[in-house]
């Protein structure tokens, strides 16, 4: 009956069930991080295309920009043909109405007029004025206010010469008037909100912390086109850094904004994606370890069952031999005063003793048990000799030891493991071979070799013999190495264990318990 190698089968059978578990949890998982991952791609690639289509809005804005200036470039430069016309000497009794028309058209282009000196000779539709200035410096005179006024306007016109190219012309016969301009107020307010709706463009879109990380840069120049992720990750080697680090999580993907340059979009793993791909491993973590709390609990629960079953079927054997073993005893006197072989009583006394050892084995087995410092040679010798007329005879016993070997021990308790061995290792030979046993010591144990010449064992076996109902014969319980095993480790704190065993050749048991007591 082989009760622990079915119970290795229910094992294996819920191993592989678990496992399965696994595999299929993490398969679904992979789906679920695939699928979301896919999802993110295509925001990206949303993301690229509002990218896009604001680089051809603002190529749009930029070429419409480019016309309204073109528009007032013409408009301006008509109007100052049409000034100098009203200016001219030979005008002055008759003004022409269409360049007078013309000047006063003008209401929204702001112009400063500047002689050879860069001295302010005349401006229009300026923003501010001295009443301005005065509110702002309080302190100053008439004339100075005029003055700082004046230094204003030589400023301004410098500013818009950078952005709009001026006019001069010939007044009077040497005398050259530079005319200077700015943007009409038309064209600022237009340029205001363009600049206000590409900031919420970006604030909404680029900025927006809950889209997947992505960075978008031209193929050519490397130079950065959009991007949410934090700006210290776009400056000089940083920039490197950042984008081989999105091309290890993603492939790229090749963009053409349709204006002879193509751009890259590297898409990186948003931290949901991340957490959600960590976390069937997280959770496998957190169930193992609930399992093996659960394990260590139930299986701590079990021993303490299998204990109290031990100790309770060790007493109750005890008890049960106790009775007839009193009328044994009570008997062998009777025949003692009857005409009886004294030889045959002497056996049967011998056997009565034998049975009064088994019974006080039994009854120490669940109590405390006591441990005397005794020679451990001298307890093995006695029940070598007992063995040695009770076995078969074509199994011969050599035992050996060094000597006085004092150990903390139970003599009863010790024989009975040294006898189980033994009787296993006769069943092993099958009635006939060589039985040696040796007690020797190192520095801090005290050593039982117990070694046959039988049929050897498996490196499976060997693994299996001391666990409770596993047994290679055909009618055994596999019980007593299990017994044997709990006797040595938690009686004596000793070890036991097969140091050598090869199949067809023997098999070796070595019992070691500490020399000092414990």
């Amino acid at each position: 009956m082989n009760l622990y190698s079915n119970k290795q089968k229910w094992k294996i059978a819920l191993l592989v069930v678990a496992l399965l578990l696994v595999g299929a949890s993490l398969f679904v998982s992979n789906e679920i991080v695939s699928k979301v991952s896919q999802q993110e791609k295509q925001r990206a690639q949303q993301w690229a295309d509002a990218i896009k289509k604001k680089v051809e809005l603002v190529q749009l804005t930029d070429r419409t920009f480019t016309q309204l200036r073109d528009k007032e470039r013409e408009k301006m430069a008509l109007w100052v043909n049409a000034t100098k016309e009203v200016s001219n000497p030979a005008s002055f009794d008759h003004i022409p109405e269409f360049p007078m028309q013309i000047v006063k058209e003008n209401v929204d282009i702001p112009v400063i007029l500047l002689d050879d000196e860069k001295n302010i000779s005349g401006f229009r539709n300026i923003d501010f004025d001295t009443s301005t200035l005065r509110t702002l410096h309080p302190d100053l005179t008439g004339k100075q206010l005029r003055k700082k006024f004046d230094d204003s306007l030589v400023a301004l016109s410098e500013i818009w010469k950078t952005k709009n190219p001026s006019f001069t012309i010939e007044v009077y016969t040497n005398l050259f008037m530079t005319y200077v301009y700015d943007d009409s107020k038309a064209i600022t307010k237009l340029e205001h909100e363009r600049d206000s709706l590409f900031q919420s463009f970006n604030k909404e879109l680029i900025e927006n912390e809950g889209l997947v990380p992505v960075l978008l840069i031209n193929q050519q120049t490397r130079e950065v086109i959009g991007s949410n992720l934090p700006k210290e990750k776009l400056q000089g080697e940083e920039l490197g850094k950042t984008i081989l680090e999105l091309k290890a999580q993603n492939d790229s993907v090749l963009i053409d904004f349709n204006n002879q340059n193509q751009s890259v979009l590297y898409v990186a793993n948003s931290p949901e994606l991340i957490q959600l791909q960590y976390f069937p491993y997280i959770q496998f973590i957190i169930i193992g370890l609930f399992a093996f709390i659960g394990y260590v609990i139930f299986s701590t629960f079990r021993k303490a069952e299998q204990n109290q079953v031990w100790a309770g079927m060790a007493k109750e054997t005890a008890h049960q031999l106790g009775t007839p073993l009193s009328s044994l005893m009570a008997w062998i006197q009777l025949l003692e005063t009857q005409d009886v072989d004294p030889m045959a009583l002497g056996e049967m006394q011998k056997d009565v003793l034998r049975l009064e050892k088994v019974t006080d084995r039994f009854s120490k087995i669940g109590s405390g048990t006591k441990l005397e410092v005794s020679d451990l040679a001298e307890t093995v010798q006695s029940i070598v000799n007992y063995l040695r007329p009770r076995i078969s005879n074509k199994v011969s016993i050599d035992f050996q030891f060094d000597g006085v070997i004092e150990a903390s021990h139970n003599a009863p308790l010790m024989e009975w493991v040294v006898e189980n061995i033994c009787k296993n290792a006769v069943d092993a030979m099958e009635g006939k071979g060589s039985l040696f046993v040796t007690v020797s010591k190192s520095p801090e144990w005290a050593h039982i070799d117990i070694r046959d010449t039988g049929k050897g064992m498996t490196a499976k076996q060997i693994k299996s013999i001391f666990k409770p109902g596993y047994t290679t014969k055909q009618r055994g319980w596999g019980l007593g190495l299990s017994l044997v095993k709990r006797i040595v480790t938690e009686y004596h704190k000793g070890r036991v264990g097969v140091t050598h065993s090869q199949v067809g050749q023997g098999t070796t048991f070595r019992i070691s318990i500490p020399l000092s007591p414990v």
